[in-house]
């Protein structure tokens, strides 16, 4: 298979350069066909489609101003980078320069008719525009469609004779190599090392055991092409997120599968190999560093300390314990109404620390106020992560009554419960959905956060505090499980609306930052994660279906559904009137509490805690009398 794609492959970066000049010639010349095409059109349909009815000093002003337009075209096009795309991952964006670069030209159009005071028909201007303004756009996306059309017939018909998968590997260096050399030694595989990419532009034309490195990451679409490339491997694990960012965003074009290598700091020791390689993951499309954080810190807090977690087996409790267990804690307490989550969390933790780790897996409600009072005056917890709640917001909107009882009361009965034991930090789990609720689940988490701030005022050997951060990927019910389930049963993939964005983080990086800031806690902060920046849901579900070999809309189709009962477009992480400090952490800030009166307050939650017990469906409307920032939004 070497021998077979070796004369193509193996070729210098000149031979590319000249590639790339030819295809940018080409379209060139099809933009100076236009201008001329274009502009004598508009000049035929004014004269109702008749050549002779063309005033010969039209047609003679038209011949010698052509030439003139033609280059202020091709030279405005050159600034605007138009020549400079990859044609097959043409997109949007180029559909924007596109339009910058025509008012550029209009602009200069304008210019050369008063500057040399000619004279032609004011439909000329139009509807010449117009109609090279189409044709521009049309010559820059017909490249994509014709290379997908052309790819999807080859796959058809080479699918049933050719099993091999030609494989691109990402990375001429150490990695790289190793990956090429084993994928070649191994007997069993299927794939086939073809080509290598690489962004030292000196390597290019040489060869890792036998395998040619034939471009940069610019060419990566033509040369996945060029070689029927069907699985792609990311060989790098020293790049950065941003430029491991650019490169799958390029990879994800070329409908190949895409694996990669963990980064450097997720290999730690271990060895290069293909058994570490994985698919990649969205998370790999977010373009930041990890998340770090001071270990030192939340070491020195955890470290010999009993701490209960409720909620401990849901996708946030459980990282928890996760990371609480690695930092040598006296004991671990797992507090889960669901007996199949604790379970589950349980025996990860037996396996990983084999005995060395005082586990103790409870199952118990927090609405329960015998068994969580009970349960802290057993055990004595030093800190308690506060994590259970019910958080589905389509659901909570339909039994707005049980997401008081679980969320409300059960936390107010677990921080006077926690008070009582003498716990000396209470952490609460929130979300940037209390930030002006416009749901009874982010309303409700308000409330929690409001209970905090009144518990912390009146006790004073506990600290209490919230940490408020936005939705984490891969979370029980988060939007990533379902579009991956969506897709794998061949769709649709369901978004409830385009333009919908949320602040996205890993579990993993959320929990280490919840650690972090209940390391600053002194009590009564609400403690506000920086998420970065806001995610389109819609790319995400793309991106999913291009990750997954597929094509938007054409292998999955993404339908619509329109926003659910009590969910918004932008979510929100801090309320203006509370303000902002910053931490030593740069992306933990706190939150100024609100003022209110402790006293009201406790006599409203008496009110509330009835009036969920009778199920009564003007619940709402008692909702908003505690939290005046909550407006339901009208469906």
């Amino acid at each position: 298979m070497g021998k077979k794609v070796e004369p193509k492959t193996n070729k210098p970066k000149r031979l590319l350069d000249r590639q790339w000049v030819k295809n940018s010639a080409l379209v060139l010349l099809a933009d100076i066909l236009v201008v001329y095409a274009s502009f004598f059109l508009a000049l035929f349909f004014r004269f109702d489609l008749s050549f002779s009815n063309i005033p010969d000093q039209f047609l003679t002003t038209y011949i010698w101003i052509m030439p003139l337009w033609c280059i202020l075209t091709c030279v405005i096009f050159y600034v605007f980078k138009l020549y400079h795309s990859v044609w097959d991952f043409v997109s949007i964006d180029e559909g924007l320069i596109m339009i910058k670069a025509y008012a550029v030209l209009i602009v200069c159009f304008i210019l050369t008719k008063f500057i040399l005071n000619f004279v032609m028909p004011r439909s000329f201007y139009v509807f010449g525009i117009v109609i090279a303004f189409t044709c521009h756009l049309g010559i820059r996306f017909s490249y994509r469609v014709l290379r997908y059309m052309k790819r999807k017939m080859r796959k058809s018909s080479e699918g049933k004779e050719n099993k091999t998968e030609k494989v691109m590997v990402i990375g001429g260096g150490a990695a790289g190599s190793v990956i090429i050399r084993e994928l070649k030694s191994d007997t069993h595989t299927t794939q086939v090392p073809v080509c290598i990419i690489d962004d030292d532009e000196n390597k290019i034309g040489r060869e890792l055991y036998g395998v040619p490195i034939v471009g940069t990451r610019n060419n990566i679409i033509e040369l996945a092409g060029e070689y029927d490339i069907s699985s792609i491997i990311l060989a790098v694990p020293s790049a950065s997120a941003a430029d491991k960012k650019d490169i799958l965003n390029i990879c994800k074009e070329t409908g190949a599968k895409i694996r990669t290598l963990p980064a450097i700091y997720q290999l730690a020791n271990e060895e290069v190999s293909i058994s570490k390689l994985r698919d990649v993951e969205l998370t790999d499309l977010l373009g930041r560093e990890p998340i770090q954080i001071d270990n030192q810190e939340v070491f020195e807090m955890l470290k010999d300390k009993t701490i209960l977690v409720t909620g401990g087996g849901g996708s946030i409790g459980s990282e928890l314990c996760r990371q609480i267990a690695a930092h040598q804690p006296k004991q671990l307490i797992i507090f889960d109404i669901y007996e199949n989550n604790a379970y589950e969390i349980q025996q990860e933790l037996i396996r990983k620390y084999h005995g060395e780790l005082d586990l103790v897996t409870l199952i118990g409600s927090v609405r329960n106020t015998h068994r969580i009072n009970s349960v802290m005056q057993q055990y004595k917890p030093d800190i308690v992560f506060h994590a259970a709640a019910h958080k589905h917001v389509p659901l909570m909107e339909d039994s707005p009554n049980e997401a008081i009882k679980n969320n409300v009361m059960g936390t107010y009965k677990t921080a006077k419960a926690a008070a009582e034991a003498g716990v000396k930090t209470f952490v609460l789990i929130s979300t940037d959905k209390a930030v002006r609720p416009t749901n009874l689940m982010g309303a409700s988490k308000r409330i929690c956060e409001m209970i905090i701030q009144m518990m912390d005022r009146q006790t004073k050997d506990t600290r209490y505090v919230a940490v408020r951060f936005g939705n984490v990927l891969g979370s029980n019910g988060s939007v990533v499980p379902l579009f991956k389930k969506q897709i794998e049963e061949g769709g649709p993939v369901t978004v409830t609306h385009k333009d919908i964005i949320r602040f996205f983080m890993t579990i993993p990086e959320a929990v280490s930052l919840v650690l972090q800031a209940s390391r600053y806690a002194k009590g009564g902060e609400i403690f506000v994660l920086d998420m970065g920046d806001p995610v389109k849901i819609d790319d995400m579900a793309r991106n999913l279906i291009k990750l997954s070999g597929k094509i938007p809309d054409v292998d999955i189709k993404i339908v619509y559904t329109g926003l659910r009962p009590g969910e918004k477009l932008f979510e929100e992480k801090l309320m203006d009137e509370e303000g902002m400090q910053t931490t030593a952490n740069k992306l933990i800030f706190i939150g100024k509490p609100i003022e209110m009166d402790d006293e009201w307050f406790k006599n409203k939650l008496a009110e509330l805690d009835i009036e969920s017990k009778n199920d009564d469906e003007k619940i709402k409307e008692y909702v908003q009398e505690i939290v005046p920032t909550y407006t339901p939004r009208q469906n």
